[in-house]
C-alpha cells in the first residue's frame, strides 16, 4: 500500500523528497566525518607517544651503559695508578738497570693506559650529557603528547556522544524519507551520491550552473527545472537538479 500511495506523488513532491533525503544524508555524512577524522588522530597521537616512550627506553639504556663505561675507566685508572706505584716501589729495590727499564716500561704503559681512560671518560661524558638533554627533551615531549592525547580522546569521546543521539534521528528521518521514494529513484539517488566524490546526488541550480560539477546549463533546461514537472538530471555529472528555490517552501504552478 505504501508503495503504491508513493507511485501518486507528483514530481515535485518527489524531488521535494530527495532534496530533504540529500539534506538529511549529507548531514549524517558531516557528523561522520567529524567524529571519523578524531579516531585517526588518537591513534596516530598514540603511536607518536609510544614510539616517544620506546625512544626514552633506548635512551635510558645508552645511558646506563655510558655510565657503566665511565665507571669502568675510572677503576681502570685506579688500577693503573696502583700499578705505577707498585712499580716505582719495586724500582727502588731492583738489582740492575734491566729490571729497573723493564719497571719504567711498565710505568710508561699504565701511564698510556690512564691516559686513553681518560679520554674515553672525556668522550663518554660528552655522550652521556648528550643523552640526558635528549632525555629531558623527550620526556618534556611525552608529557605534551600525551596531554595532546587525552586532549583528542575527551573531545573525540565529547562528539560521539553529543552526535549519537542527533545521528540516530537523522538515520531515523532517513529511512522515513526513503520510504516516501520509489525504488527506481531511490536506487538511482544512492548510486549517484556513492559515485559523487562530496556525496551529493541532488544539488541546486547555482548562478546557472550545476550545484555539482559547476557545468553551465542552458537557459530553457533551467526552465524545465523550475517547472518541477519531471526529474531532470545534470548532463555532465548526472546529479539530480533542482531548482534555487527548493527547500524554501514555494510551490510551482
Amino acid at each position: 500500500m505504501a508503495r503504491k500511495e508513493e507511485k501518486e506523488l507528483t514530481v515535485e513532491e518527489k524531488l521535494k523528497a530527495l532534496y530533504e533525503l540529500q539534506q538529511v544524508d549529507s548531514k549524517i555524512d558531516e557528523l561522520r566525518t567529524l567524529a571519523g577524522e578524531l579516531p585517526q588522530e588518537v591513534k596516530d597521537m598514540g603511536d607518536i607517544v609510544e614510539g616517544l616512550k620506546t625512544r626514552l627506553t633506548n635512551i635510558e639504556n645508552e645511558i646506563k651503559e655510558f655510565e657503566t663505561q665511565i665507571s669502568d675507566h675510572r677503576v681502570r685508572i685506579e688500577n693503573a695508578n696502583a700499578s705505577i706505584a707498585r712499580y716505582k716501589e719495586q724500582q727502588d729495590n731492583v738489582r740492575n738497570n734491566r729490571e729497573y727499564d723493564n719497571l719504567s716500561k711498565e710505568i710508561e704503559y699504565q701511564q698510556l693506559d690512564i691516559e686513553l681512560s681518560q679520554k674515553k671518560i672525556r668522550n663518554y661524558t660528552a655522550d652521556l650529557e648528550a643523552c640526558q638533554a635528549d632525555k629531558q627533551k623527550t620526556i618534556t615531549d611525552i608529557e605534551e603528547k600525551t596531554v595532546d592525547l587525552n586532549q583528542k580522546k575527551n573531545d573525540l569521546e565529547t562528539i560521539l556522544q553529543e552526535t549519537k543521539s542527533e545521528t540516530e534521528a537523522l538515520m531515523l528521518r532517513s529511512a522515513d524519507l526513503e520510504k516516501h521514494i520509489d525504488e527506481r529513484l531511490l536506487t538511482a539517488f544512492k548510486r549517484i551520491r556513492k559515485n559523487a566524490h562530496n556525496g551529493l546526488a541532488v544539488v541546486k541550480v547555482e548562478r546557472d550552473s550545476c550545484g555539482g560539477c559547476h557545468a553551465k546549463i542552458p537557459a530553457q533546461r533551467q526552465l524545465d527545472i523550475r517547472q518541477r514537472k519531471k526529474i531532470i538530471v545534470c548532463e555532465f555529472c548526472g546529479r539530480i537538479l533542482v531548482d534555487p528555490e527548493m527547500g524554501e517552501g514555494k510551490k510551482r504552478k
